[in-house]
């Protein structure tokens, strides 16, 4: 049992706690009659939280919700002393504990750091907002995730009349506070919001129908804003020191022998090791013969070979992936469009810690008359404001074959993709998804795309574009309509 240092509520926070002890063995009864509420907010905080995390819940009432996310180890606090005694009750295995979240010492006695830090509508009792913020850092390492549930201010005049005709616990007087307002909290106490999501548009079933309502109609666009919940996921930018030192090129190649060597002469020495590996995919050109011979000539350099034993991009990717002994991972399409000059600009993107997902973009700067075709760059354009849409991050350029990742993030990410399968034969998508699922930081780095000067493309416009489609309405039963 863990013991918080003592510390003085404000006057109005007493009044919360003293709430809060009086309603505490009536707050199950209060969950079940919102039943259905309460499992439309656990269905997206699933999705954001595995099972399994070390995750922490500031504000926990009587432990329900952290219960639910089933963590290896779940630590819940909160300041009243009767709902903590309820927890403890009823939920043995977590770990709980009574103390003011606004309290340094309180936050310093805390055993971190944590996968996940949850913070779901308990902004609304706090004094100080960004100072409780400030007080995580040391909680946090690069990977961990603080989540922020709060309810929309537009409903503000409806939840209270719900609970004037007993529809809803009554609370005590709450901070309103827009999606916004908690953006802006966050980032003053050095929190960077990497996503936010607006969800539940319907907090009852509705004769069956709310469920359909939550899952299909609320995250279109107009609808969207009309959401009661409002969820932002932040990163600590005040992490510890934790710099890669050394990189994995991965160069999928399929009838690519005259790129290989200029390939090798190209590439920068940009990190203090840099280990290339190509993967070979069934060739008919040579291109592994080829391989061979650069590999000879450049004994200097840590150049590696594998042949594919799939079909397909991502079967390459992955396989040199799997292999990679790097810090940081890059895919550098052996077709050279995209300049292997490049690459130190997405190395620094990653080493410098503004972002962890860095994605090329062909769409910024102007390129080659023959580089893309005119098909492509419409495809490309209507699919890049698709997944803006459906990843909650931007996105110029989805299809672009350079991206950069930690392998430990790679490895999350491998641990994670059975929630989306096998469905992406290029793995721009499937890395994108995952990404996004971990909550990583994503930034792009624009380049100038280049023509081919070797060999022809493998993109079939009409059939590859047909799965793309398949792939967006996968990826909105599986992300946005949950």
């Amino acid at each position: 049992m863990m013991h918080a240092p003592a510390a003085t509520l404000s006057p109005r926070k007493e009044d919360i706690r003293r709430r809060a002890d009086a309603a505490a063995n009536e707050r199950a009864q209060w969950r079940r009659r919102g039943a259905f509420f309460h499992n439309e907010d656990l269905q997206f905080l699933k999705f954001l939280i595995p099972e399994g995390a070390r995750v922490l819940e500031l504000g926990c009432s009587t432990g329900e919700l952290l219960a639910a996310l089933k963590p290896s180890f779940g630590l819940g606090v909160d300041f009243s002393a009767s709902s903590i005694d309820e927890a403890r009750r009823a939920f043995p295995h977590l770990t709980f504990a009574i103390g003011d979240i606004e309290s340094d010492a309180f936050i310093e006695s805390l055993p971190g750091p944590f996968d996940y830090i949850l913070v779901v509508d308990t902004l609304g009792s706090l004094d100080d907002c960004q100072r409780m913020f400030a007080n995580l850092h040391r909680l946090c390492t690069r990977e961990t995730r603080l989540v922020v549930g709060y309810f929309s201010h537009v409903w503000h005049p409806l939840l209270k009349l719900a609970e004037r005709i007993g529809l809803k616990m009554p609370q005590p007087s709450q901070n309103v506070l827009a999606l916004a307002d908690v953006r802006a909290l966050a980032a003053l106490a050095d929190f960077e919001a990497v996503k936010s999501e607006r969800r539940l548009l319907s907090p009852v079933r509705l004769f069956g129908l709310g469920r359909l309502v939550n899952r299909f109609i609320a995250p279109l666009p107009i609808f969207n804003s009309l959401c009661l919940r409002h969820y932002t996921v932040c990163r600590s930018l005040r992490r510890p020191e934790d710099v890669p030192r050394t990189a994995t090129i991965v160069i999928p190649a399929r009838n690519e022998r005259g790129n290989v060597a200029p390939a090798i002469r190209r590439i920068p020495q940009f990190a203090d090791a840099l280990e290339i590996i190509f993967v070979e995919g069934h060739s008919q050109d040579d291109t592994w013969s080829e391989i061979e011979r650069v590999i000879a000539s450049h004994a200097q350099q840590e150049i590696k070979a594998l042949r594919q034993p799939g079909e397909g991009k991502a079967d390459a990717v992955y396989t040199g992936f799997d292999a990679a002994t790097g810090d940081v991972l890059m895919i550098l399409d052996a077709d050279l469009t995209v300049p292997p000059e490049d690459l130190p600009k997405f190395w620094e993107a990653i080493r410098s810690g503004k972002g962890e997902f860095v994605n090329g973009t062909r769409l910024v700067y102007p390129f080659e008359s023959e580089a893309m075709r005119f098909l492509n760059l419409v495809g490309n354009r209507f699919f890049s404001q698709v997944f803006s849409w459906l990843l909650g991050q931007r996105f110029t350029d989805t299809l672009c074959g350079t991206k950069v990742l930690r392998r430990s993030d790679y490895l999350r990410l491998k641990a994670a993709r059975s929630y989306f399968g096998n469905f992406d034969p290029f793995g721009d998508f499937d890395l994108i998804f995952g990404a996004s699922k971990l909550g990583l930081k994503i930034v792009e780095v624009p380049i100038r795309y280049a023509s081919r000067t070797y060999g022809e493309t493998q993109i079939s416009r009409f059939r590859h574009g047909s799965m793309l489609l398949r792939m967006m309405w996968f990826a909105f039963l599986r992300i946005k309509a949950l």
